[in-house]
């Protein structure tokens, strides 16, 4: 069941899958993994009141196991072949860095699961999608296409090899580039503009093309989520790139985290992901959103 809802139900718990692959980055995935399972629709009521399932992939043919650059070794929930029987299921789909270059070099998983994620937002764009990297895993995301004509950033270390990745994905398709952004996390298809632009906001939105500051709404990004099934929300969702497809990349591990607070704000609420923060004494800190709408 979807974790989309009416907006006078009961909040549903949101299905986040981790793509996993040799090599991958520890932290990329125990950072965003510590914040997500912590995080809670009632502050009060936490263990009652889960916000997301967290479920893991790893390779084929790999007994269920995968490991880490740093050598932890991770049993997985299921390998990429078993993936794409839930997919349809889940609701964010987080992509970890480490160890590009083999895997962009053999074009392997999670390559191919990332285009399935986008594909399957294009064609049923009722239902609230994310894409979220970490770290260098936006190279995947580039290599598989789904960043042309977006904003996106990268560890600051691999931006050079993240221009070309992204001029090597335009060539190859559409000829549409992707705006390499020197951000901590950078947020495309945003919903509606949460809290105010005040210092305590952690958010950062761009400016509109024609220069002027967008209008901030007072509503949360969870209002967002729960009203999703609205006719005029699909209407407009269908417009924006990849059928609405929230796609979300960050930068080295601090900021991946960072990024996560952001979905579980948009998600949930502000509310729940500064508790969060504040249980890990963690400072989150401010990314971009690009051009958000109110769907």
């Amino acid at each position: 069941m979807s974790a989309i809802v009416d907006s006078d139900a009961k909040p549903q718990i949101v299905k986040v899958l981790f793509a996993l692959h040799p090599g991958f980055d520890t932290v990329d995935y125990t950072g965003p993994l510590e914040i997500l399972t912590n995080a809670a629709h009632d502050a009060a009521n936490k263990k009652g009141s889960k916000a997301f399932v967290c479920k893991t992939i790893g390779p084929n043919n790999s007994e269920f196991k995968v490991t880490s650059s740093q050598g932890m070794t991770v049993t997985v929930d299921m390998d990429y072949e078993g993936a794409y029987e839930e997919i349809e299921e889940a609701d964010v789909l987080v992509v970890c860095g480490g160890n590009t270059d083999p895997i962009v070099d053999a074009q392997a998983e999670p390559i191919r699961i990332i285009q399935e994620w986008a594909n399957l937002q294009k064609k049923d764009p009722s239902k609230e999608r994310t894409l979220l990297s970490i770290c260098t895993g936006s190279l995947f995301c580039a290599t598989a296409g789904v960043l042309q004509g977006l904003a996106a950033t990268t560890h600051p270390d691999y931006y050079a090899r993240f221009e070309i990745q992204c001029q090597n994905a335009a060539r190859n398709d559409s000829g549409v580039g992707t705006d390499v952004q020197e951000e901590r996390y950078v947020v495309n298809n945003a919903r509606y503009e949460l809290g105010s632009l005040s210092v305590d906001n952690p958010f950062v939105y761009t400016k509109r093309p024609d220069g002027r500051k967008r209008s901030v709404s007072a509503r949360k990004g969870s209002d967002a989520f729960r009203m999703a099934r609205r006719r005029e929300s699909l209407v407009k969702r269908q417009n924006m790139p990849l059928g609405g497809l929230r796609v979300i990349t960050s930068g080295g591990i601090t900021a991946g985290m960072d990024a996560t607070l952001y979905l579980v704000a948009a998600l949930v609420s502000i509310e729940s992901a500064q508790e969060v923060a504040r249980v890990m004494q963690y400072t989150w800190q401010k990314g971009v959103c690009i051009e958000s709408m109110d769907v």
